[in-house]
């Protein structure tokens, strides 16, 4: 993992997301991207350096713009952590997207804006596009915890597919470079039932061809899958929980308002997303 990109708008959530990335970067000894989009007037197109404003006012505006990442900068990351800023005139979804693939990323960390429904971090939202359709690995950040560390890391998974195999390696890398444990997740349901035995054997056979140090098989019994994954993820107290999603269909089929809307804001964890 070389190169994080994180989009702030100097909002409490970019400041999650800065911190997070931050510790990730201290451990990955990787270097940070910050990204700000922001519209301008009509007519202020190039907002590179050295750059020629027609207009006064929008020459001053990015000053300020330009002021408020460097004191950014200053507070959210260590001197000896290689930070580099860029501003955009772009919409968040584009811009994200567009930039992340100039510059070849590797992981993508991004705050939410929900500030009471889980459901608002991943679905309705340019958070939720991102995620969608991101190449690269996403974590979603959606509160601060200044204790936060990445030690017990869980996997949720039919592991059924083969292609989910390539989303496993890269969650692998990831949980690599912080020697944590991963704690290998099925959940069943009423509707998709299997004995522990067999889907014990499932995840056995998934993870056959890998080289895990420290993990562990769970398999959980709840109402609904994206139930399971949050209760189990709770009582384990989890750091983070990875999950593969689709372009097609995002994670709004895992993640619904009727599931999360009474459970305690301090049961959200973030969450790693990586495209199939």
């Amino acid at each position: 993992m070389k190169k994080i990109l994180v989009p702030i708008d100097f909002s409490k959530k970019s400041e999650f997301a800065s911190k997070m990335a931050a510790r990730i970067a201290k451990k990955s000894n990787s270097t940070i991207y910050l990204l700000h989009l922001i519209e301008l007037p009509t007519g202020v197109a190039d907002m590179g350096a050295g750059s020629n404003f027609s207009i006064p006012e929008s020459m001053l505006y990015l000053r300020k713009v330009r002021e408020q990442i460097v004191a950014f900068k200053n507070n959210f990351f260590h001197k000896s952590t290689d930070v580099h800023y860029a501003i955009k005139l772009q919409n968040p979804y584009e811009g994200i997207l567009k930039y992340a693939d100039k510059i070849n990323v590797d992981l993508i960390v991004m705050g939410s804006k929900g500030h009471s429904n889980f459901e608002e971090i991943l679905i309705g939202s340019n958070t939720e596009k991102i995620v969608r359709t991101s190449k690269v690995p996403v974590i979603v950040v959606k509160k601060d915890n200044e204790k936060f560390r990445m030690k017990n890391l869980v996997f949720a998974s039919s592991f059924k597919n083969e292609n989910k195999k390539e989303v496993f390696r890269k969650f692998l890398g990831f949980a690599n470079h912080f020697k944590s444990k991963i704690h290998l997740l099925k959940v069943n349901t009423p509707s998709n039932f299997e004995s522990t035995q067999e889907a014990t054997e499932k995840v056995k056979r998934f993870i056959k061809e890998f080289d895990l140090p420290k993990y562990s098989i769970h398999i959980y019994n709840d109402v609904s899958i994206e139930k399971g994954i949050l209760n189990f993820s709770r009582d384990l107290n989890a750091n983070l929980i990875a999950l593969s999603t689709s372009g097609r269909s995002g994670l709004s089929h895992l993640f619904s308002a009727s599931v999360t809307k009474n459970l305690s804001k301090k049961a959200l964890k973030p969450i790693l997303t990586i495209k199939v």
